[in-house]
């Protein structure tokens, strides 16, 4: 099968246990979770037997053993990860509002995650890739941006694909850089997986049909518009197609976007149908709901495909 390499930020996580808890004042925290979107993706990818490895970077400190034993057991190739003695491992803490939505205060750029560069190993595995994913996260300074950009050039010039996630958080996107950086890779892109209105950062449409249109005229192969507990739908030029998601009880919603992105390219990587493709990355992004914690709910294929057996019946 084709490998599928991604670069970007490596972190933990630690999540406030209330709703509507403050960082303003002490309260009670979860985790540490081995986190970073790019992570996420390729741990997914790597529990589906999809080949995968990671360019990173991480402390040499318990944080950073954390996330490469996780992503070590759940398949990954970890040999491009570096580990830096002098600097720690990324850090997000994360709280949660009422109405859902979630608050981040990031130790990205200056932590270890900020020297993740391109070294023998980081070339090494780019020789072997296939095809490279960029999270939007991940395009958090000049460095990181050269990265990405490095490792687009590297597998387009052997007639490898890239496929791209906006992932945009508000606290990232005031980077500086970071708008110039989306359009750089979206010009290099095949597949593109905005979320809801992450549709229209490229396009001056107002409407999904028009937003999708302008966006497969400028280049991009294919469309996947994550849609959340609602499903998703796949756009390319010759036609549409929707699946509904998968009714469940959401814990944490963090990371499903990430998983749900992971299982879409892996299957699109192996030629399957648009439709088998959205079935497994809605059934991914169902589970990742169902635990705390960005990883936690990653599950290998077989498990992927009993839990969509049985909760997709009466589905078209």
């Amino acid at each position: 099968m084709k490998k599928l390499v991604s670069a970007g930020e490596i972190l933990v996580e630690i999540m406030a246990e209330r709703i509507g808890q403050s960082f303003l004042e002490p309260g009670p925290l979860l985790g540490p979770y081995p986190s970073g979107a790019p992570a996420i993706f390729i741990g997914q990818a790597a529990a589906l037997g999809q080949p995968a490895g990671l360019i990173g970077a991480v402390g040499e400190d318990d944080f950073g053993q954390l996330n490469i034993e996780r992503l070590r057991t759940l398949g990954a190739d970890v040999s491009a990860i570096a580990v830096h003695k002098d600097h720690a491992t990324g850090t997000a803490f994360v709280t949660y509002r009422a109405d859902g939505s979630r608050h981040f205060v990031f130790n990205i750029r200056n932590s270890a995650a900020g020297l993740v560069g391109i070294d023998a190993a980081a070339t090494s595995m780019l020789a072997g890739a296939d095809h490279v994913h960029i999270m939007g996260s991940s395009l958090f300074s000049d460095r990181a941006t050269d990265v990405a950009l490095s490792a687009i050039q590297t597998v387009k010039a052997k007639g490898g694909t890239v496929s791209f996630d906006p992932n945009i958080r508000r606290e990232i996107m005031q980077a500086s850089g970071m708008r110039e950086a989306l359009d750089q890779v979206l010009k290099q892109t095949d597949v593109f997986l905005p979320s809801g209105n992450e549709l229209f950062l490229f396009s001056s449409a107002s409407d999904e049909k028009g937003a999708v249109d302008d966006l497969l005229q400028r280049g991009v192969s294919c469309v996947v518009l994550k849609k959340g507990a609602d499903g998703a739908a796949f756009h390319d030029r010759h036609g549409t197609v929707a699946l509904p998601g998968f009714a469940i009880n959401e814990v944490d919603p963090t990371g499903a976007g990430d998983c749900f992105g992971a299982a879409f390219v892996s299957f699109w990587l192996r030629g399957a149908a648009p439709a088998q493709a959205l079935r497994i990355a809605n059934a991914c992004g169902a589970l990742a709901v169902t635990r705390k914690g960005p990883m936690e709910g990653i599950f290998p294929l077989a498990e992927v495909e009993a839990f969509a057996t049985t909760a997709g019946k009466g589905q078209p």
